[in-house]
């Protein structure tokens, strides 16, 4: 068996556990860490790199004979060195083997701002000026993009508040499932601005995406945390431990699992931002790759942890914990009790009897409990003999003296 095979088993079987439960302030805490961070970058670059499809804009699409980024980073530079402000900062992307789509502000149609962009891609890609076609965005068609947007994840956040409400019948899991959603978007956001890249329809594709996944990673962990915590009156573990055992039991399938879908969003990415430069596959490339990373984290370190920290306060869950610290009060009943170790002195066989009591009162005095010490077990078993209430007086009915008890010098 491999070492990652056995790992598995390990985690699985609770031979080997990593307390993701009990630390929860901990995740807490760093999650609250990252999302500031993360949202003091979004405000210092003012926030989002909206493209042309949201604020509005125009799109000039050039057909040349074999489109390549080199062509693609000329004509970036002859469009930005007009003298047309619009064209500050125009995106510039491949489209397909034999287009190129440049990008830039609102320019009204014909007039010498626009002559003098058709101009300087005409020159630069040697191209005839029937092959670029323009087609101009107003803000309006960018309001409705984004109000789709908006409405689409609205209405996926209410489905996914309702199937896991209904699946597994606990309103509790649909709050820390939402809950790790909105993480999940804040966090990818918040990255997504720091770097600059464009938002674009791809994008919010993306994000549409990673929400689905990380929403998958999570129900599977909250399907292990049902079965585990079945009949909990039942079974001699609280829910946290429950919890976190179907987490540990869940570990390696989702480390798997993101490691398998990251592997080729991570050649996509690459491509398209090394390879092929500014693409709409970078775009939806980069929300795939933080969201699934950061959708995994959440629903180990966030969705499981909260819905324990919700369910504290429930009857059951509370008997549990009840129930598991008697377990552990009468599992220590004897733990106080003090035993000999190898290195306390033993008597000699021929040691004077007044030596031997010296060193049982030093040895009680150590803590080691003597044959005659009170009894500390209220039913009066195990390792202390019960207190002499009297002495034992003779009785005619045995018919014979009763034997007393004497110290072992005096006994003949």
């Amino acid at each position: 068996m491999s070492k990652i095979s056995r790992f598995g088993k390990e985690l699985y079987t609770g031979e080997r556990s990593f307390d993701f439960v009990g630390r929860r302030i901990l995740w807490y805490v760093i999650s609250a860490v990252v999302l500031v961070i993360v949202s003091g970058g979004l405000m210092l670059q003012g926030g989002l790199n909206l493209g042309i499809d949201f604020t509005g804009g125009t799109r000039y699409t050039v057909t040349v004979e074999q489109a390549d980024q080199d062509l693609a980073d000329d004509l970036r530079s002859a469009v930005g060195d007009t003298d047309v402000a619009a064209a500050d900062g125009a995106t510039v992307r491949t489209a397909g083997g034999e287009s190129i789509v440049i990008e830039t502000k609102s320019i009204a149609d014909g007039s010498e701002a626009d002559q003098s962009i058709i101009e300087a891609i005409t020159a630069t890609a040697d191209v005839p000026e029937d092959d670029i076609s323009r087609t101009g965005i107003g803000p309006s068609w960018g309001e409705r993009v984004a109000t789709k947007a908006a409405l689409a994840l609205g209405i996926f956040l209410i489905g996914v508040v309702l199937f896991i409400w209904i699946y597994f019948k606990e309103w509790k899991m649909s709050v820390a499932a939402v809950v790790a959603l909105c993480h999940d978007v804040l966090l990818t956001v918040g990255v997504y601005a720091i770097i600059g890249f464009e938002v674009s329809p791809a994008t919010v594709t993306g994000f549409l995406t990673i929400l689905g996944y990380s929403l998958y990673d999570t129900v599977v962990v909250f399907d292990k945390v049902k079965e585990n915590t079945r009949n909990l009156g039942l079974k001699k573990q609280t829910y946290a431990q429950a919890a976190n055992l179907a987490v540990n039991q869940t570990l390696v399938r989702s480390i798997n699992t993101t490691i398998v879908g990251l592997l080729p969003v991570v050649a996509i990415l690459y491509v398209s931002a090394v390879q092929l430069g500014t693409s709409s596959l970078k775009d939806i490339s980069l929300v795939l790759f933080v969201g699934m990373a950061v959708g995994t984290y959440s629903s180990i370190f966030i969705a499981t942890p909260l819905l324990v920290h919700l369910k504290s306060k429930e009857k059951d869950v509370v008997d549990a914990e009840k129930r598991a610290e008697a377990r552990m009060r009468e599992a220590d009943k004897y733990a106080a009790v003090p035993v000999f170790d190898d290195g306390m002195p033993v008597p000699a066989a021929d040691e004077p009897e007044e030596l031997r009591e010296s060193e049982s009162d030093d040895l009680h005095e150590a803590g080691v409990a003597r044959g005659t010490s009170p009894n500390t077990s209220p039913t009066g078993r195990g390792r202390n003999v019960p207190n002499q209430q009297r002495s034992v007086s003779d009785s005619g009915a045995a018919g014979r003296p009763q034997p007393k008890r004497e110290s072992r010098s005096k006994r003949k």
